[in-house]
């Protein structure tokens, strides 16, 4: 599966970011994925995953399922996140969204799960999403790693 651009700054994709999660997406030209293993420093309680750290992967992943979708960038307006397991640090996580709705271009239905190594759901999220005025893109291309021609404003 093709990888998807990312970003130098983003605390979810950002290769630059020493703080940040560094995960890489991939795509199938529908759904969106990628894996990541958190980290203890990502705990709330002790052996758990702060749920906040997945949420924000949910969100990201649901994102780029809006992208690919859509060929628009766009930002959350509102999101659902149901916990059902902890998720364990050190335990590999895998993680699939998929752009649900296009509602004539002014907001994006979204949803995303967060499995174990056993495909059990951890958490699973529903996102509405608002598209990134197109003059905006430009903005924002020099914090982009990839091509992003694709996206409606990047230029292609």
């Amino acid at each position: 599966m093709p990888e998807l651009p990312h970003t130098h700054s983003c605390f979810v994709c950002g290769e630059k970011n020493v703080h940040g999660l560094q995960l890489r997406f991939e795509t199938d030209g529908e759904a969106v994925r990628t894996c990541f293993i958190p980290q203890a420093a990502h705990s709330g309680f002790l052996n758990v995953t702060h749920g906040g750290i997945l949420a924000t992967v949910l969100d990201e992943i649901m994102v780029w399922a809006c992208a690919v979708g859509t060929k628009r960038f766009a930002y959350c307006a509102e999101m659902t996140v149901r916990f059902r397991k902890p998720a364990t640090p050190g335990n590999e996580c895998s993680v699939i969204a998929r752009l649900d709705e296009d509602r004539r271009g002014k907001i994006y239905k979204a949803s995303g799960e967060i499995l174990d190594g056993d495909h059990n759901i951890l958490a699973s999220a529903t996102g509405k999403y608002r598209p990134i005025e197109v003059s905006a893109v430009a903005g924002m291309l020099s914090d982009v790693v990839g091509d992003v021609s694709w996206i409606e404003g990047a230029g292609g």
